[in-house]
């Protein structure tokens, strides 16, 4: 076998080898990253299918049920009738808009206690982005300087 033989075969061997690792880490990657978004409903009758998937779920923040303990937050997410313990032990605060009553979207896993683990909440506070009730608009105002054109201003 000649020399340019044996340095394609290495070439070629180590970029297949490259290839292989580097397809192998998007799997994985992908793997522990993706998560399913589930109703409080489904996921109590998920059975023995729900304690190991990454899940996301969501609900309002059932008033009166925030408890924060450290960096601990225990609350309880409402949808229609259905309720649903969230012990959230993340690695930054919940946001602001993490309130009573509020758009919560917890993702974490649902232990074999009935407790959903969240590790990442997003909150949206309805009422902050609610239209502006009639008559609450800002109002324009027109200035005429002298000798010059109209400007309008808030």
């Amino acid at each position: 076998m000649s020399s340019a033989n044996r340095n394609f075969l290495k070439f070629g061997s180590a970029i297949v080898v490259i290839l292989i690792a580097l397809g192998y880490l998007a799997y994985t990657g992908v793997q522990e990253s993706k998560s399913y978004y589930v109703t409080i409903k489904e996921l109590h009758g998920m059975g023995d299918g729900a304690y190991s998937k990454r899940l996301r779920v969501a609900g309002n923040v059932q008033p009166g049920s925030i408890h924060r303990s450290g960096t601990v937050v225990n609350f309880i997410l409402v949808e229609n009738d259905q309720l649903l313990n969230v012990v959230y032990n993340g690695t930054e605060p919940p946001p602001d808009t993490f309130k009573d009553n509020a758009q919560a979207l917890a993702e974490g896993n649902f232990g074999r206690d009935n407790v959903f683990y969240a590790k990442q909440i997003q909150a949206k506070c309805a009422s902050k982005y609610a239209p502006q009730q009639n008559g609450a608009s800002p109002e324009k105002k027109v200035t005429q300087l002298q000798d010059g054109p109209s400007h309008v201003s808030n």
